[in-house]
């Protein structure tokens, strides 16, 4: 499933009919403070784009609700018409309200109306990828997931979609979305110390569905983040370069998306995700999600 072509970091793998790089980026952070707003440097937000695509990432996350509706501008200005080899992956399911929170948008006509206003906003005729927005703010809740998925299955058979997912999701709702149809990728938040996706990427693994982890750093402890930074001492590499080259490590199914809103950051993210390490480190690194 995967290759190891020198250019990037992992190399690429199949999502769905698509092939992208495993170290993708996530357009998140080009919007203004708090997902809100225009960034503070338009112009530099472009280059951060055009860098990625330059540096031969072919896997953009983005979501219309970033903003809102501003991240996707951004994309369209920057890189439309898009590269052939270029695949955007976007979002449904929340909202912003005007307190920068983020309120559930998962009635069939809600899923229906962003999908369109995605299409709109970054300039498409269809969607490579739509991830089904879960849960909240907090993480995943249980529930059903039937009548938004199933909204979009219908907008995946009328042409506007050509793959779909889930983010921020249980197990159970995995389940239940590939129950109603087939999924390439889960969205959930993962790294080194928050490991409660461990039995979840593995299963992935085996059917060929893709896990894209967000917040490579989030949710450390204290203690947790001074362990990982002894590490990425020890290696001359700072906590990131570490943190993504362990995910690149963890499975070969897992896809990087991490986000800057810096030509110099994205550079360096790219550098570290190719940080070698050793068994001993590797055994050290697991320790701390345990």
């Amino acid at each position: 499933m995967s290759t190891y072509p020198p250019e990037l970091p992992g190399g690429t793998w199949a999502l769905g009919g698509l092939t992208v790089t495993r170290f993708g980026y996530g357009a998140m952070q080009l919007a203004g403070p708090g997902v809100m707003g225009p960034p503070a440097d338009h112009d530099g937000a472009l280059a951060v784009l055009r860098e990625a695509v330059g540096l031969g990432i072919t896997h953009i996350d983005t979501s219309d609700a970033y903003g809102p509706r501003v991240t996707n501008r951004l994309i369209r200005e920057a890189l439309h018409p898009y590269p052939g080899a270029l695949h955007i992956v976007t979002k449904v399911g929340a909202n912003r309200d005007q307190q920068g929170g983020w309120p559930p948008a998962r009635r069939p006509e809600d899923v229906r109306r962003s999908v369109h206003e995605n299409l709109e906003s970054l300039g498409l005729d269809v969607l490579d990828l739509v991830n089904l927005r879960l849960g909240d703010a907090q993480g995943p809740r249980p529930g059903s997931l039937a009548e938004p998925f199933e909204a979009l299955v219908e907008l995946q058979q009328q042409g506007l979609i050509r793959h779909l997912g889930v983010s921020n999701a249980t197990a159970e709702q995995v389940a239940q979305a590939q129950a109603i149809a087939p999924i390439v990728c889960v969205q959930n938040m993962y790294n080194l110390a928050y490991r409660q996706d461990d039995e979840l990427i593995d299963g992935l693994a085996e059917q060929g569905v893709a896990y894209v982890p967000f917040f490579p750093l989030g949710g450390f402890s204290p203690l947790q983040s001074s362990a990982l930074s002894a590490v990425a001492a020890r290696l001359q590499a700072t906590p990131m370069s570490v943190a993504l080259a362990w995910l690149l490590r963890r499975s070969p199914n897992i896809l990087l998306i991490p986000g800057t809103s810096s030509v110099t950051h994205l550079r360096e993210n790219v550098a570290g995700a190719g940080l070698s390490l050793s068994d001993e480190d590797l055994g050290e690194l697991d320790k701390l999600g345990r």
